[in-house]
């Protein structure tokens, strides 16, 4: 970060003394401007107005990098970071005696190119104040020693009132081995989709919320007997969803049975454990009884086909995220829009196992993505960087973020803001974010996830859950090394 002399002051004060003297030598009334100047001469006021702008503290430039630009790729939050922030947060930080020069260095690149960029210009002593990164690059960007706990860098953000706006279970997103890194940027959550006119035609309650896996499984057996053409129960496996499986269906499961897929306490990932067998235990089920669909799995295209399916009534029970709701079957611009969407849809939490054998002991789970900032070790001056994080964090910067389209973001107070018209993303809001977890954040943990995905498709393909348990364990063992993996 570099210190700059404040170059706009001083415009602005040589164009106010301009201003000045014009008004000192127009018209009849000369001497009246006189005299309000002070009886001040041109050359006193110029070295006054000098004076001034030498004692000027130098502008503290703070530079924000993030995956977005203008016409490109994640285009609305470059125009807020350019529209908003850059402003109303330099206004704000100048109010409270720092004076600052806010640059964006945005980009529109794929994912990893970015990450890989950053962790080089940090790597060789530079990089932006405060990066915007994926909350499963914390834990990697944190082992490498490219972030560090705000706490270390900023001691001033422990006592941010912001932090109550953000439920621990959001701000676990941007943090790693008990503390925060970042601060969130917005996230989502994992429910059960379910259509409330097959359940109807089944027999089933209209405001059906399950409390363990066996009911689920119980309601999907309900579903096939009263109605053959329906596909009782989607929850996505295999290789073809691709992250999908990992996130709508494996870990759910997973922080369902009680376990992470790495434990944080241990420095140990799960591997072929009672958890992990209970997981492919319900696939096992799901198939072996023919309550979900095989060929959904398998297909190149089969989350946009469960995605049809369940929009024309064909698909009782689909495990997915908040962005099906708001996207997919939204009436009008949805993918494949319900029209009668906010009649037939409902939409539970997903249980546990059974009751409270949940991760912390939770009776309901979900799991969440989103990204958000951190700062930057290199920093020259991290307090300054922090009270910009706190400013981009607030209310009212949140919701220019946000806009006119409504979705979930960090802070709770907005939510109850903006939610208030749109009952399921409340729910998720309100219910499902404080029981919610998040993905590791380590180098490796793309290919444990597509281990996860190979295993739940083994399930799918005939295996059963103790063999596909074992080739998931020996799998990750090859990726982590034996000792870094619990088998059990």
């Amino acid at each position: 970060m570099r210190i700059r002399r404040g170059r706009v002051a001083l415009g602005a004060g040589a164009l106010a003394a301009a201003m000045v003297l014009s008004a000192c030598g127009n018209g009849d009334d000369s001497a009246s401007d006189s005299d309000d100047s002070g009886g001040q001469t041109e050359e006193t006021q110029a070295e006054e107005t000098a004076d001034e702008e030498a004692a000027a503290p130098d502008a503290i430039q703070v530079e924000i990098g993030a995956n977005a630009v203008r016409g490109g790729k994640n285009e609305q939050t470059a125009a807020w970071i350019e529209d908003y922030i850059i402003p109303v947060c330099t206004e704000e930080l100048a109010a409270n005696g720092t004076n600052v020069e806010i640059v964006f260095n945005g980009r529109g690149i794929d994912d990893e190119d970015f990450k890989s960029q950053l962790a080089l210009d940090v790597s060789s002593g530079g990089g932006p104040d405060l990066m915007n990164i994926d909350g499963i690059w914390v834990g990697e960007f944190a082992e490498a020693g490219y972030t560090a706990p705000l706490a270390e860098l900023a001691p001033d953000a422990t006592s941010w009132d912001g932090w109550d706006q953000i439920d621990p279970a959001v701000q676990a997103n941007m943090s790693y081995k008990g503390e925060r890194y970042g601060v969130p940027s917005g996230t989502d959550g994992r429910v059960l989709y379910y259509n409330k006119a097959l359940f109807e035609e089944a027999g089933l309650p209209a405001d059906w919320q399950p409390t363990s896996w066996e009911e689920v499984l119980e309601a999907g057996r309900t579903l096939q007997q009263a109605l053959p053409d329906v596909t009782p129960i989607q929850i996505n496996a295999g290789v073809a969803m691709g992250e999908a499986t990992t996130m709508q269906g494996y870990l759910p499961l997973l922080a369902g049975a009680g376990a992470r897929v790495y434990d944080e306490d241990n420095s140990t990932w799960n591997g072929d454990t009672e958890a992990t067998r209970d997981v492919l235990g319900f696939y096992s089920t799901l198939f072996t009884e023919d309550l979900s669909n095989p060929d959904l799995q398998l297909l190149q295209d089969g989350r946009d086909r469960s995605f049809q399916e369940f929009a024309e009534g064909k698909i009782g029970i689909l495990g997915e995220g908040d962005y099906f709701w708001r996207a997919v079957i939204e009436p009008t611009v949805g993918n494949f829009p319900m029209a009668d969407r906010n009649d037939v849809v409902g939409y539970a939490k997903i249980p546990a196992k059974e009751a409270g054998a949940g991760l912390n002991g939770q009776d309901f789970v979900s799991m969440s993505g989103g990204g958000g900032y951190v700062l930057n070790p290199n920093s020259g001056n991290p307090g300054a960087a922090w009270e910009l994080l706190a400013c981009m964090n607030s209310k009212e910067s949140t919701l220019a973020l946000v806009g006119d389209v409504a979705r979930i973001t960090q802070r709770n107070d907005v939510n109850a803001e903006i939610l208030s018209e749109d009952p399921m993303l409340s729910f998720v809001a309100t219910e499902v974010l404080p029981v919610t977890a998040y993905r590791p954040g380590f180098a490796i943990y793309p290919q444990v996830s597509v281990a996860m995905q190979e295993a739940s498709e083994e399930v799918v393909n005939g295996s059963s859950a103790n063999d596909a348990s074992a080739s998931f364990g020996e799998a990750v063992a090859d990726l982590a090394g034996p000792d870094a993996v619990t088998n059990n």
